[in-house]
């Protein structure tokens, strides 16, 4: 984390930013009858992990931080259950959502220990 000035300059943010936009062309495929059911949900929650650690790093302190790197972990795992409720429907077997996905939660619990040990 040394020379990181904003969020943007965060590896996992933009991992993040890059999987929305990613799930953002799959889900185009989802039926239209899930506009508003499973489509609207996973992107929402995808939306959130991006913004999370966006709105964490713009915090006064640190511990605020942490807890919005805990929210956009939530969202990792709402994502990974719903991408999962979406291949059981034959919506989608995009791997590399999932692979993405993985990749992000690792980054964000890697980045969380170390803020974490900063406060010791």
């Amino acid at each position: 984390m040394g020379n990181v000035k904003s969020h943007e300059d965060l590896q996992v943010w933009k991992m993040a930013i890059d999987f929305v936009t990613d799930l953002y062309k799959v889900t185009n495929d989802f039926p239209k009858s899930e506009l508003y059911g499973l489509t609207n949900q996973i992107r929402r929650a995808s939306v959130s992990i991006p913004s999370n650690i966006a709105e964490g790093s713009a915090r006064k302190s640190t511990k605020e931080y942490i807890q919005f790197l805990y929210i956009a972990l939530g969202s990792t795992a709402e994502v990974e259950t719903q991408l999962l409720i979406s291949k059981n429907l034959g919506y989608t077997n995009d791997t590399n959502l999932k692979g993405q996905i993985k990749n992000i939660k690792g980054k964000l619990i890697n980045l969380i220990s170390s803020l974490k040990r900063k406060l010791l």
